[in-house]
C-alpha cells in the first residue's frame, strides 16, 4: 500500500535526481502531485528521466553542476521564476571514486569527491536557505551514508565528505531553526543502485556485506525515500538536526 506524504503542491527540488534514489524519490512526488524539481549534469539523463516521471507541468528538469556557484544560482532562478517558492531541498547528489588509501591520495582526486557530495551541498543549502527564510518555512533533507560514521575500505574521501553532511546538517539546523526551517539527513547503508552496482553485483562483495546486515538483505532505493519524505513532512515539523540510519541494523552490532 502506498503511504501518502501529502505533499500535494509542495515545490521540491531534488539533486541528482535523474537516477537512482533521487529518480526514485521524484517519481513518489509526482505521483503526490507535489511540484518536482530535479537537476543533474547530463542532459540526456534528465530527459530520460523526466519521459519515465511523466509529471508534465509539475515536473521540472534544470542542468546543474551543484559545486559550481554559478549552476546553483541559475537553478534557483529556473525553479523562483517556475514555481515562485521552494518547500523542500533534498540534497542528493553524491559521486565516489575508489581510493585504496588516504594517505597515497591524489589531491585532485580528494577535491573531486569532496567538491561533489560535500561542497555541492553546502551551495544548494545555503542557497535554498536564502529563499526559505523569506517565507518563513522550509524542510532541507540531505542524504548521508553510513560510511560517514565507520571507515570503510575503498570509500575514505567518500566517508570523510558525508560525516561532513551530517555536521553539516546540525550546524544549519542550530542556525535555521528561528526561521521555521528544519534540516535533517538519511544515511543508508549500501543500496541497490547503478551507483553502488560495482560492489552488490560481485557475489564474494554481496555476500559479505549481506553477512553483515541483521534483516539480511541490501537495501532498495525506496527503502531510502520514506523516510526521506517522512522528513519532508509535517510529520516531522518537530525534528530537526538529526541523521535517521537506515542500514538494516548494520551498525546496531
Amino acid at each position: 500500500m502506498s503511504i501518502n506524504y501529502n505533499l500535494k503542491d509542495k515545490v521540491v527540488l531534488i539533486t541528482g535526481g535523474s537516477r537512482g534514489i533521487g529518480l526514485e524519490i521524484a517519481r513518489y512526488l509526482v505521483d503526490e502531485k507535489a511540484k518536482v524539481v530535479i537537476c543533474g549534469r547530463k542532459k540526456e539523463s534528465l530527459d530520460a528521466a523526466s519521459a519515465a516521471l511523466n509529471g508534465g507541468d509539475n515536473l521540472l528538469a534544470l542542468q546543474a553542476h551543484v559545486a559550481k556557484a554559478e549552476d546553483v544560482d541559475a537553478l534557483f532562478k529556473g525553479v523562483m521564476e517556475r514555481f515562485g517558492r521552494v518547500d523542500v531541498l533534498i540534497n542528493n547528489v553524491g559521486m565516489n571514486l575508489f581510493t585504496p588509501s588516504l594517505a597515497e591520495t591524489d589531491p585532485s582526486m580528494w577535491q573531486k569527491i569532496i567538491d561533489s557530495n560535500l561542497t555541492g551541498t553546502f551551495l544548494v543549502s545555503r542557497k535554498a536557505a536564502e529563499i526559505m527564510k523569506a517565507q518563513k518555512s522550509g524542510k532541507i533533507v540531505s542524504i548521508s551514508s553510513i560510511a560517514g560514521r565507520k571507515a570503510s575500505p575503498g570509500m575514505g574521501i567518500y566517508g570523510i565528505a558525508k560525516a561532513g553532511i551530517e555536521m553539516m546538517t546540525k550546524v544549519l539546523a542550530s542556525e535555521l531553526a528561528f526561521f521555521n526551517i528544519t534540516v535533517n539527513a538519511v544515511a543508508p547503508a549500501m543500496v541497490r543502485t547503478e551507483f553502488s552496482k560495482p560492489f552488490w553485483s560481485n557475489d564474494d562483495i554481496s555476500q559479505h556485506v549481506v553477512k553483515g546486515i541483521p534483516l539480511g538483505r541490501i537495501a532498495e532505493p525506496i527503502d531510502v525515500v520514506h523516510p526521506t519524505l517522512f522528513l519532508a513532512s509535517a510529520g516531522a515539523d518537530f525534528i530537526t538536526g538529526q541523521t535517521i540510519v537506515v542500514d538494516g541494523g548494520t551498525t546496531a552490532v
